[in-house]
């Protein structure tokens, strides 16, 4: 287990302050000044941000950590960042606080059940299916495949029809094209994308009335928001909520989901060796149609592999926390109103905790005798009760892809000897599309 830091009944003075001064999350170059500022300063450290005139404070150990994200979560809101968040994705369960967070929490969490996510295995491969047709013309034509686009498009067809199934052709046919195509079409993140965003939630209420005026049931997440009942009052969610938390499915249920599996298929592209073992476990293992839960989860070394790309490259890169009172931390009083933050991409990457860090390694996950989300510090999921309520649906795609993909292809970068270029900026993206030759591997 990491050793815990010392916490001391009298005050220690505050922590270190990094020499570098800027608003972490707000510049280009966040993940790099932040990575320095650790090495600079330790665990526990302050970065002065000039454009809120304030000091943040950075947590990078893991009894710290479990703290601000779970034993004491109650007193810590969410924190920088959020305002620009709730213009796109309005009071949705990602955004919300308090009563409301957590009424909304207990009415979505049991649409993320093993036992719901599994019934959707039909959805994910149709989409997998489509794509690897696609992918079997370009390898024919031995034209290159932009992985980056790939899994982008890929994940934002598995969580609509998730959201929409059959009515996303009546949206479509409506709109004279799929209306949420903004989302991998356009990149940036920026008041022009959220106007844009926004106003397709009109729409999802549209929707909505219409399948309550005309009584239709579909077994989709539309369909069980609709149907969620608050159990202590035994109503039904308000068309506000209704429509924020499904704006928020659709934006959280594609960009982890893509980031994620972009950076799996670069790290195998490029490291031969891993790509053999998963290969191998995958030839071993019967080619199941519909898998279920549990049968996505005896793919070891499979799930090893993506679990080993979300800690070198966590797309929720940065956990952002403001103290509603007064908190100590490793013997540090840290005032009340402080900006807290806690970076996956730090602490999965401590050299304290993990051995060559730096490299891929999913024999970590695949051999490992203990889980490392036990001791805090592996949470690209984040940790606690605000962990993220779609991680089994994730988890159950991104394997079902993995696999479906590494059984029938091997993948030959085209860009060798360059490394990709991280873009820290909501998520952790690469800057340039991960461009791919296809072999078949048999």
């Amino acid at each position: 287990m990491p050793s815990a830091p010392d916490q001391h009944n009298a005050s220690l003075a505050a922590p270190p302050l990094a020499s570098d001064r800027f608003d972490v999350g707000s510049t280009p170059d966040s993940l790099e000044r932040l990575v320095a500022a650790a090495a600079e300063c330790g665990d526990l450290f302050r970065i002065h941000a000039p454009g809120r005139g304030s000091e943040t404070w950075v947590v990078n150990n893991p009894a710290d950590i479990k703290r601000v994200l779970v034993t004491n979560h109650r007193n810590y809101t969410k924190g920088i960042g959020l305002d620009r968040v709730k213009i796109l994705l309005g009071n949705g369960i990602m955004t919300s606080e308090g009563d409301l967070w957590r009424r909304q929490r207990r009415m979505i969490q049991p649409m993320f059940h093993r036992r719901v996510t599994e019934r959707f295995a039909t959805v994910i491969e149709r989409a997998i299916d489509e794509r690897l047709e696609r992918w079997r013309g370009f390898a024919e034509r031995g034209e290159p495949v932009d992985v980056t686009e790939e899994m982008s498009g890929l994940t934002l067809e598995i969580i609509l029809r998730a959201i929409f199934g059959d009515d996303l052709e009546w949206l479509t046919e409506r709109m004279g094209g799929n209306p949420f195509a903004i989302v991998s079409e356009h990149s940036a993140r920026d008041l022009q994308f959220a106007y844009k965003f926004r106003s397709l939630a009109r729409l999802v209420g549209e929707l909505a009335a219409r399948r309550r005026a005309e009584h239709i049931e579909r077994f989709d997440f539309l369909g069980m928001l609709i149907d969620a009942r608050d159990k202590e009052t035994g109503a039904p969610m308000p068309d506000r909520e209704l429509i924020d938390e499904t704006m928020t499915l659709v934006v959280a249920g594609h960009e982890t989901s893509a980031a994620a599996l972009n950076w799996t298929w670069y790290l195998l592209a490029s490291h031969p060796e891993a790509a053999a073992r998963l290969g191998a476990e995958l030839d071993a293992a019967p080619d199941r149609r519909a898998m279920t839960f549990d049968e996505s989860e005896s793919l070891k070394y499979t799930q090893a592999v993506i679990q080993e790309a979300m800690r070198l490259y966590p797309p929720g890169w940065l956990l952002t926390r403001r103290t509603i009172g007064p908190d100590r931390l490793s013997g540090h009083d840290v005032p009340a109103g402080t900006d807290v933050l806690v970076s996956p991409y730090l602490i999965q990457r401590h050299p304290r905790y993990w051995p060559e860090p730096e490299r891929f390694l999913p024999e970590r996950f695949a051999d490992a005798k203990v889980d490392p989300r036990d001791d805090w510090i592996y949470i690209p999921f984040a940790a606690g009760p605000r962990h993220c309520v779609g991680e089994n649906f994730a988890m159950y795609e991104m394997t079902l892809h993995v696999a479906r993909v590494a059984r029938r292809w091997r993948f030959e970068p085209l860009d060798a000897g360059r490394p990709l270029e991280v873009e820290a900026a909501i998520n952790l993206r690469t800057r340039h599309g991960l461009r791919v030759r296809l072999h078949p591997r048999h």
